[in-house]
């Protein structure tokens, strides 16, 4: 394997449906990504989407070297289920001094470790598992980006209780402590609205606060009928 110099932006290091579907993701973006697996079918499907696509046997560092992975401004470690391997991959990476380092981890104490060798952590499985669950307690959920510390950006069908009604009356930040950051409606998104903006049916408002204030404003807003 020959050492080569690229400016691809990310490398992926693992080609399950997680890995693989960021490849297809970020190439769909025409963005250049270097993709590695030891299992020859996969990195075949990933060419489908990447000319930077390579089987690896091995994942030390003169391995990572040499299909370019420091070249990469983000990597990310995709072998959740291999504790052992995705600690020390990451390990390795970080080594490498890329500068933004995302490793998936199978469990809290996997992912504490993962956070200690400066990788950002994410939870493919819990995340999936949780959005499914709002789904189903909230009729009316749509989507949400989790972030630190209790706070989550969430997308909300308007309900029939909110039609007509302003967002000043609403008064979602002093009786929920959320702030309304887009509205949108009609595949159009609205970031700049005054306080008198009157709900529409079809609208769906997209609101920032603790997970537990959001979930209270959902339930007040519920329809019942």
């Amino acid at each position: 394997m020959k050492k080569r110099k690229t400016s691809a932006a990310f490398g992926i290091i693992g080609l399950g449906r997680f890995g693989m579907a960021l490849v297809e993701c970020l190439s769909g973006a025409e963005k250049e990504v270097i993709a590695i697996d030891k299992d020859e079918n996969k990195v075949k499907e990933a060419r489908r989407y990447t000319d930077y696509a390579f089987v690896v046997k091995s994942l030390d560092q003169e391995t990572l070297e040499e299909v370019g992975m420091q070249n990469c401004d983000t990597v990310v470690i995709c072998i959740g289920e291999q504790v052992d391997i995705s600690i020390l991959t990451t390990m390795i990476v970080s080594n490498l001094k890329v500068p933004h380092v995302i490793a998936k981890a199978s469990s809290p104490i996997h992912g504490e470790v993962l956070k200690r060798l400066g990788a950002v952590v994410v939870y493919p499985e819990w995340d999936m598992a949780v959005r499914l669950g709002k789904r189903m307690v909230y009729d009316n959920f749509l989507d949400s980006v989790t972030l630190e510390g209790d706070v989550e950006v969430r997308r909300i069908q308007v309900t029939s209780k909110l039609i007509g009604v302003s967002i000043q009356d609403v008064d979602v930040r002093q009786k929920y402590g959320l702030n309304i950051i887009a509205i949108e409606h009609d595949h159009h998104t609205d970031v700049e609205f005054p306080s008198r903006y009157c709900f529409r049916e079809g609208d769906i408002i997209c609101v920032i606060g603790k997970t537990l204030n959001i979930g209270r404003f959902e339930n007040d807003i519920h329809d019942d009928e």
